[in-house]
């Protein structure tokens, strides 16, 4: 036995280090399935060496086989939780073939617990993966599952088209093993719908393909189907010929299941051909062969659980190292980080002071100079307000004198009107036409607007404030409206203003009374000093 195990191991090892590594592991469980006691010990040690060795690709690998064993030996619950670590492992580390051939092996254990819709799931995500890839043997293993559902369900219609499109595909790869199982498939089918000619003829080509592949377990079952068909046909003789063929074989390979199965089979033909003793002795026997296989399957299960058990301790035990691991590796980690922050923390704190002791002198230096820039802007309006007090007054002292040189002006053009008004009077034809000329020419400089816009820029440069607040009382007043309220402004009798604007006093009475009126102002009010307040 330890060297079968070792025998085992070497073989796996070398299969493991090959191209084709997960496919020929379960080619190596397949040709051992008798023995799978030793097949799960010699992947317990790889899985073992995976872990330690870190290689997540070989330990999915190995968690995918135990499970296909733990299915083989009817332990469903260990099977799926094998499957299921093997999913997650493969789906992080992007292994898409490896994850749709564990994908199909979860949905035929839920085929045989009897959970369709999850079986139909795992086979559709299968299935898109190998489509994807365009993996043609993947697909014809998947279809052929998908079959075997329908025809589970008795949807036999479905069945045959997956099935048939197993079939198809398979003929582009030339898998002989794989197109074996589809033929057996399609014979059960036609035997559940009674067919027995096209069942014979399936299970005929599926035992052909079976003795090429030397697949002695798959001949076995077959020839057993072969038997069962023609003794349902009626030919008896030819049925016990078929099903002692298949006895000897397991015989041969020590397979006390099929043995036992042969025996009932061999027990109902010879019912049938109504040879009583032959059938009460293959009853019999078939009986004692149940005995056996339930003894011996009864410790072969007590030494696979043990060697479940002995798996479950070994990875809890390799996990809890791994953990152990983990958690020193953290606290040796924390402990290099808290090191870290304190250097840090450490070093802030000095840089911290460092640039808070040059913060406070860059502040104090940025107080001395906001001290300094406020105290320059403060001589500068105090200058600026001196500057604007000297150009008032030098602005009042303009119009002042502007105002007066005008006064000036009328009263001495308004003198020499008077003269020469006199003059005309007198009977003096010759003199009487150029007299006349010059009273024209003065009475145009009363009119002339240059002093007027002179003395109105002067005006507005001193009196800017007052003009604004005007403008709120009337949007009306003329050039000769804001002439007059300026000369009231700087407070000029009314002579000089008549003089100034070169009309009567009669017509400056009419023009304030005009300015009242757009001004708004009762009778009661006096103009001269409402323009005053303003």
């Amino acid at each position: 036995m330890i060297k079968y195990i070792g025998l085992c191991l070497t073989f796996l090892l070398f299969s493991l280090s090959s191209y084709a590594q997960e496919e020929e592991l379960e080619t190596f469980l397949d040709h051992h399935s008798r023995k799978p006691i030793e097949s799960l010990t010699a992947l317990k040690k790889i899985y073992a060496q995976s872990i330690e060795d870190g290689n997540a690709l070989l330990e999915g690998q190995c968690l995918q086989q135990m499970g296909k064993v733990c299915y083989r030996q009817g332990h469903f619950r260990q099977a799926l939780e094998f499957f299921l670590k093997a999913d997650k492992i493969f789906n992080s580390a992007n292994k898409p073939l490896s994850l749709a051939a564990n994908l199909s092996d979860i949905g035929v254990l839920y085929y045989y617990i009897k959970q369709p819709d999850k079986a139909m799931k795992n086979y559709t995500l299968a299935l898109n993966i190998y489509k994807k890839l365009n993996n043609l043997k993947g697909q014809a293993t998947v279809f052929g599952h998908i079959g075997q559902l329908y025809e589970k369900r008795q949807d036999y219609d479905s069945a045959f088209y997956y099935q048939k499109l197993a079939l198809k595909i398979n003929e582009k790869t030339n898998d002989k093993s794989r197109a074996a199982k589809i033929y057996e498939n399609l014979g059960s089918i036609y035997e559940d719908l009674e067919k027995y000619d096209l069942a014979y003829v399936n299970f005929k080509k599926s035992l052909d393909l079976y003795q090429n592949d030397h697949n002695e377990l798959g001949s076995i079952e077959v020839i057993n189907n072969l038997g069962d068909i023609l003794r349902k046909t009626g030919r008896y003789q030819e049925s016990v010929v078929q099903t002692e063929t298949a006895m000897k074989l397991a015989a041969k390979l020590g397979n006390i299941y099929q043995l036992a199965s042969c025996c009932r089979d061999l027990g109902k033909a010879y019912e049938l051909m109504n040879k009583m003793d032959s059938a009460y002795h293959y009853v019999k026997l078939g009986y004692k062969y149940t005995l056996d296989l339930y003894s011996e399957d009864g410790a072969r299960q007590v030494a696979f659980l043990q060697v479940l058990y002995d798996i479950n301790k070994k990875s809890d035990e390799i996990n809890k190292l791994q953990s152990d691991k983990k958690i020193n590796r953290i606290i040796a980690s924390s402990a290099t980080i808290v090191i870290i922050l304190l250097i840090i923390l450490g070093f802030v704190i000095f840089s911290r002071q460092r640039f808070k002791l040059r913060d406070q002198q860059m502040l104090a230096r940025q107080k001395d100079i906001e001290h300094d820039l406020t105290s320059l802007a403060l001589k500068n309006l105090q200058l600026e307000e001196q500057n604007l007090k000297q150009l008032l007054e030098t602005k009042s002292r303009e119009l002042s004198t502007h105002t007066l040189n005008l006064i000036r002006h009328n009263q001495f053009l308004e003198n020499i009107r008077s003269t020469l008004q006199a003059m005309v009077k007198d009977d003096k034809r010759d003199q009487k036409k150029q007299m006349n000329q010059i009273l024209t020419e003065i009475n145009q400089s009363f009119n002339h607007e240059r002093n007027w816009k002179e003395f109105t820029l002067a005006f507005e440069q001193v009196h800017h404030q007052f003009l604004e607040n005007l403008k709120k009382y009337s949007s009306e007043l003329t050039s000769a409206d804001m002439r007059l309220i300026a000369l009231l402004r700087m407070n000029l009798d009314s002579g000089d203003i008549a003089t100034l604007l070169g009309i009567s006093t009669d017509s400056l009475r009419v023009s304030r009374y005009r300015l009242r009126r757009k001004l708004n102002l009762t009778q009661g009010d006096n103009l001269s000093a409402f323009i005053q307040a303003l």
